[in-house]
């Protein structure tokens, strides 16, 4: 089976292509679906966010939006964070992998917004990203998250460069137009990639 990274910088429209995927057929494992799931209540996960944060768990749940405050804007907090996401996540993600390959697909997908930045592609066949003009990406987040246009430049600063995941990626889906040019480019992106 083939294992193929997507991934985006913040609102490039990654989710879209995910749900255009996983509508083909492809098993798609999300990685902020898995970052819920590992932080869940009563989890070994908010457990130790817990220790470190209490301040971020309310009524024995996750505050994300709070504990967001904290990790976008210092990176040393967004590294402790992930040193007890990463690990958790990354044995889920294999888990459903070994799933969709014992089920006979041809190929399935993890999705993660940090493939790059934890050069999670080293295991990977291929990698697809989306990509979009971050003018676009900051309004987007802004309408999406209802953030302000300050917050959005902060949190597509705490990504990688643009340019140096497109150096990395196998395929680029740009999307900076409509879903029906988004839908086309994934049709030819996958005729390629994601046959077995």
């Amino acid at each position: 089976m083939k294992r193929i990274g997507l991934t985006g910088g913040i609102a490039s429209g990654k989710s879209t292509v995910a749900r255009l995927l996983a509508a083909r057929g492809v098993p798609v494992i999300d990685a902020d679906a898995l970052a819920r799931e590992v932080v869940a209540p009563g989890s070994p996960g908010l457990a130790e966010i817990a220790a470190r944060w209490p301040q971020v768990v309310r009524g024995g749940a996750l505050d994300r939006k709070a504990l967001g405050a904290i990790v976008f804007a210092d990176a040393a907090e967004r590294r402790a964070l992930e040193q007890i996401t990463h690990p958790r996540i990354r044995a889920e993600a294999q888990r459903r992998m070994a799933a969709a390959a014992e089920a006979g697909h041809p190929a399935a997908v993890y999705e993660a917004a940090l493939l790059f930045e934890n050069d999670l592609d080293r295991d990977l066949d291929a990698t697809l990203l989306v990509a979009a003009p971050p003018a676009l990406q900051i309004e987007r987040l802004v309408a999406r998250d209802g953030v302000s246009e300050e917050d959005a430049r902060a949190r597509l600063r705490a990504q990688m460069p643009l340019e140096e995941k497109r150096a990395r990626a196998t395929y680029v889906i740009d999307n900076a137009g409509d879903l029906d040019a988004l839908r086309a480019r994934v049709d030819e992106v996958w005729a390629e990639v994601g046959q077995g």
